[in-house]
């Protein structure tokens, strides 16, 4: 399993990316998953149904399943939002994740940069951008800039960006560590 992220500005174009992006790559034969990040509150269950009365009623974890799909909703009930970490941990085995949002996480992202949205680049701070879609040339780029509407050479450069499931885990985990210690201090 590899990752790349998806990084930008709200109103750049990752998730239509994303969407453009999964069937060219399963069109290559690869399984592709993806993890969103939301910074509002949302819902995937419905008031009413059996799940969201048991989730309302208290609990923390709701397992659905039918012949279709399933789907395990877990309750933070006042708890920390899980560290992209542990999510990646949660997926079933693919040949790559897509991970849009978590813009300030430490993995490889492709940035989805427009100059409309009006504001800076990420490329431009972020040594973790390694890759540009772009409808602006953003010739001050040291990473490679390619168009949005270009979906092979995107892809190629996806797959090539991307990085072992474990290294991004640990880069991950490396920096919440890190974090705790300057929140709590070295731990002995």
């Amino acid at each position: 399993m590899r990752v790349i992220g998806l990084a930008g500005w709200s109103g750049s174009g990752k998730t239509r990316l994303a969407a453009a992006l999964i069937p060219v790559l399963a069109a290559r034969g690869l399984r592709v998953s993806t993890v969103k990040h939301a910074h509002h509150a949302f819902d995937v269950d419905t008031p009413g149904k059996d799940s969201w009365t048991h989730r309302q009623a208290g609990a923390g974890e709701v397992l659905v399943s039918s012949q279709n799909r399933w789907a395990l909703m877990h309750e933070h009930r006042g708890e920390a939002e899980t560290p992209l970490s542990e999510l990646l941990k949660q997926l079933s085995p693919c040949d790559l994740v897509l991970v849009e949002g978590f813009k300030r996480a430490p993995l490889p992202k492709l940035e989805v940069y427009r100059a409309v949205v009006g504001k800076p680049p990420l490329h431009a701070r972020d040594p973790n951008v390694v890759l540009v879609a772009s409808d602006d040339p953003c010739p001050e780029a040291r990473v490679p800039v390619l168009s949005p509407d270009d979906l092979p050479a995107l892809a190629d450069a996806a797959l090539e960006a991307a990085r072992p499931i474990g290294d991004v885990i640990a880069s991950l985990e490396a920096v919440l560590i890190a974090m705790d210690q300057v929140d709590h201090g070295p731990t002995q």
